[in-house]
């Protein structure tokens, strides 16, 4: 017998009751819609992100978590015929005005995929890329902002000897790593992480979430996911999105023990998604 797809209900959640959970956000959505081309993608979706904690979004493929998530640095204006309507900022200001500098916006609000990418370069020039895109010229202020982010992204003891070795030999969780002290090297204030493990075997998985741990206590960290067991293992908030909706957001610890949304219980024991 077919599962029975409920379908969304109005989202219960607006920018005021989002940002009495988390005080003042580093990044707020408020009334975001999105549109590629005449397809409605994101329906009123407003949501704030807690400074220096990690926030999980959630919910069945297709639900516009992806979408929404690179929202936020404006990734999808890279797609012709898209639109966003609504307010996103950071640190209070608009992201979306036409004065905004989007290669500075993307270098604040880093982000990594979720199949590693990375460069045909070595592993130090991997690293070295956006700030050498970014006109540092300081070969020693770059060496070692590549090893504070190697570091940082857990995995300067494996390559410290093999710098200068191409970083298409590493192992997919070592190159997946390699991406995010690739965004750390540039000191962003937000990173953004769409399935950042989904590809990945166990143990990776492992160091990347030990990873997102540890960086929180410096970034504001989004994390797209499929595995519910990693949002509630990694995420101080979680959001459920369904069917291009917000359906519910709140502390991680209340979202999967006690929902207040019948949507976001069946989706997190298993009736739906």
């Amino acid at each position: 017998m077919e599962k029975t797809m409920p379908q969304p209900i109005a989202s219960p959640v607006t920018l005021d009751n989002a940002q009495s959970l988390s005080g003042t956000p580093k990044m707020a959505a408020q009334n975001v819609n999105f549109f590629y081309g005449s397809s409605q993608a994101l329906f009123d979706v407003s949501l704030t992100f807690p400074e220096r904690q990690v926030t999980a979004l959630i919910g069945p493929s297709g639900c516009g978590k992806s979408t929404f998530l690179r929202s936020l640095n404006r990734m999808n204006n890279l797609i012709p015929g898209c639109k966003v309507t609504g307010r996103i900022t950071l640190d209070g200001r608009d992201v979306n005005t036409p004065d905004t500098d989007v290669v500075e916006l993307r270098r604040r609000v880093g982000m990594v995929f979720q199949k590693p990418n990375p460069f045909p370069k070595s592993i130090y020039e991997n690293v070295a890329y956006g700030l050498r895109v970014n006109g540092v010229k300081d070969e020693g202020l770059i060496a070692g902002r590549v090893e504070q982010a190697l570091k940082r992204a857990a995995i300067f003891d494996e390559v410290k000897d093999r710098l200068s070795e191409s970083a298409l030999g590493m192992s997919g969780g070592q190159q997946q790593r390699l991406c995010i002290a690739r965004a750390l090297a540039v000191e962003p204030d937000v990173l953004l992480m769409d399935e950042p493990a989904s590809a990945l075997d166990p143990i990776a998985t492992q160091k990347i979430e030990e990873s997102i741990r540890e960086l929180s206590g410096d970034l504001t960290i989004i994390i797209v996911t499929h595995n519910m067991q990693q949002a509630a293992r990694v995420s101080d908030f979680t959001a459920f999105f369904y069917m291009g909706s917000l359906i519910e957001t709140d502390r991680t610890d209340t979202i999967f023990t006690r929902p207040s949304n019948k949507q976001t219980e069946d989706y997190i024991t298993g009736r739906f998604g």
